[in-house]
C-alpha cells in the first residue's frame, strides 16, 4: 500500500478550498478528480483509529461518488465498512496540530489528525453496483447556493465576500467538497443591485437568482433557510431547487448548520444525480 506524503496532500486540499473560495468555475475538474477521496478526524495513527476512519470515510465516498445521499446511514452498508481497507488504495495524514509542542511521551497518541482516504475506483463503482445505484460520473452542474440565516431579530444572507458569512462560507464550502460538489455564492453588491434581502430570499424567483450567480458560473440555484430554534437547541431548515420542471422542497429541524449545509447540498446532488427526492 501506497502511503501519500502527508504535506502534500494537505497542500491540495488548501488550494481547492482557495480556488473554491476564488469561485472559480475551472474548479469544477478538482472536484471530478477527487470524487473517490474522503477524509475524516481521528486521534493518533495507530491502526484501530484508523479502522473507524477507514468505514467513515467508506461512507463520504459512496454518498459522494453517487450523489445518494440516501445511502448515508444505510444499514446495508454495515457488511462493506467492517471491511473498509479492502476497497483503500491510498491514505496519509495531515497532524491538526503541526508546529505545536506534543503533549505526551509518544508525542502522537492525543494528537487530532486529518485522516485523507483513496479508494480504488472500480472497487467502490462494483460496491454501488452491488446497492443497485450507479455512480455519477457525468459533469456535476455547479450551484449557486443562496441561504437565509435568521436568529431572533437578526436576518442575514451567506456571501461570498461578507466578514460576517466566513463561518457560513467555510461550512458550506466544507459540505460541497464532501459530496462532490462545486458552489458559489453571491456577494453583497450583486444582492444589493439585484435588490433581493434576507426577508424576501424564499419567495425571489428562481430567474431572478439564477442571474446573479450566473456571471460566477452558477447554473442551478439552490435556496435554503435557516431559523434558529431555541426550544430545539438546533437549526428548523428548509430547502428549495428547482429542477428538469419541478420545484423540490425538503426540510430538517434540530441540527448544527454544518449538518444543514450537509443535508442541503447533499439533497441537491441526489436530485440532479437521479436518485428522487431527499427524506
Amino acid at each position: 500500500m501506497i502511503v501519500r506524503c502527508p504535506g502534500v496532500v494537505a497542500l491540495i486540499v488548501k488550494i481547492s478550498l482557495m480556488a473554491v473560495l476564488a469561485n472559480w468555475p475551472g474548479t469544477s475538474a478538482f472536484a471530478a478528480e477527487n470524487l473517490y477521496r474522503a477524509q475524516t478526524i481521528v486521534t493518533g495513527q495507530g491502526e484501530a483509529n484508523r479502522i473507524i476512519g477507514f468505514a467513515a470515510c467508506l461512507e463520504d465516498v459512496l454518498v459522494k461518488v453517487s450523489g445518494a445521499l440516501k445511502l448515508e446511514s444505510d444499514p446495508r452498508l454495515d457488511a462493506y465498512k467492517s471491511r473498509a481497507a479492502d476497497f483503500v488504495g491510498a491514505y496519509s495524514y495531515h497532524d491538526q496540530m503541526s508546529g505545536k509542542p506534543k503533549r505526551d511521551e509518544q508525542g502522537t497518541r492525543d494528537r487530532p489528525y486529518d485522516l485523507i482516504v483513496d479508494f480504488d475506483d472500480n472497487k467502490i463503482n462494483d460496491v454501488l453496483n452491488s446497492l443497485g445505484v450507479r455512480p455519477w460520473l457525468s459533469r456535476r452542474p455547479i450551484l449557486g447556493v443562496f441561504v437565509e440565516m435568521e436568529q431572533g431579530s437578526k436576518q442575514d444572507i451567506a456571501t461570498s465576500d461578507a466578514r460576517q458569512s466566513d463561518l457560513q462560507r467555510d461550512s458550506l464550502l466544507a459540505a460541497a467538497l464532501k459530496r462532490g460538489m462545486m458552489i458559489v455564492l453571491p456577494d453583497v453588491a450583486a444582492l444589493a443591485k439585484a435588490n433581493i434581502n434576507a426577508a424576501e430570499l424564499l419567495t425571489t424567483a428562481s430567474s431572478t437568482l439564477a442571474s446573479v450567480v450566473a456571471e460566477r458560473g452558477g447554473e442551478v440555484v439552490l435556496v435554503g433557510r435557516l431559523k434558529w430554534d431555541e426550544s430545539e437547541l438546533g437549526w428548523a431548515t428548509e430547502w428549495r431547487m428547482d429542477w428538469n420542471g419541478r420545484t423540490h422542497r425538503w426540510q430538517l429541524r434540530g441540527v448544527t448548520f454544518d449538518e444543514a449545509f450537509r443535508r442541503g447540498i447533499g439533497g441537491a446532488a441526489q436530485i440532479l444525480s437521479g436518485n428522487g427526492d431527499p427524506g
